[in-house]
């Protein structure tokens, strides 16, 4: 087997994780320029909404750990541990107390109703399976907690979501999806959109929902 192969009969999960450790030394300087022309300001915005106790979904290198409020309690998850020793490490430089370990988006290991906030950036265009992955974003959240949200998105203009088809083309291969959309699936999963922008032509989403209590209720009946 030659080096770059994937293993025999690697499930999706799998191959997310064998990505991003191999992504994670040079995640942060590759990101860096992405941030400067398309996302930037997009970790503070999302970071800036979150309260009490947080949870960060794909918390990778630890790049929102600096833009989170003070008094906040930060508890990131990664399904990388390359990219959690990273975060770990940039952590204890900031001083930061935040819980972070190894987890995987689409079972999260706390039980119902256990956080303020959950926040998600830059990992549902790459996380195997979005819906069941808010699904357990909804299911963590207390009632009328808060999911923030920043991805890239299939754009509105039809030109421009072309040319990001063709490059899904590709980027599929190592599960990075360029034409996905969030917001749609909010609604089914028992959230209500606070806030929401869509920027850079239509490819970048920032997004404020909230836990309904209907749906709160109906998690308690089952």
């Amino acid at each position: 087997m030659r080096p770059q192969d994937p293993p025999a009969n690697e499930t999706p999960t799998e191959r997310q994780r064998r990505v991003w450790d191999r992504m994670a030394p040079v995640y942060d300087r590759q990101i860096a320029f992405f941030e400067r022309i398309q996302f930037g300001g997009g970790r503070e915005w999302v970071c800036s909404r979150a309260t009490g106790d947080v949870l960060e979904v794909a918390v990778g290198t630890g790049r929102d750990l600096p833009f989170y409020p003070p008094g906040v309690r930060v508890t990131g998850i990664d399904l990388s541990p390359e990219m959690l020793l990273i975060a770990q490490r940039l952590s204890a430089e900031l001083g930061i107390d935040a819980d972070l370990r190894e987890g995987d988006a689409e079972a999260l290991p706390f039980p119902d109703a256990s956080f303020d906030s959950v926040v998600c950036v830059l990992a549902l265009c790459s996380i195997p399976d979005p819906r069941q992955a808010i699904a357990e974003m909804v299911r963590v959240l207390r009632p009328d907690g808060r999911l923030l949200l920043f991805d890239h998105i299939g754009s509105h203009w039809w030109p421009v979501w072309a040319a990001q088809r063709l490059v899904e083309v590709a980027t599929a291969r190592s599960g990075e999806y360029m034409t996905r959309r969030q917001l749609p699936l909010l609604a089914p999963a028992g959230l209500r959109v606070v806030e929401s922008e869509r920027l850079k032509l239509g490819t970048v989403e920032r997004i404020h929902a909230v836990k309904q209590a209907a749906h709160a209720a109906g998690e308690e009946d089952q």
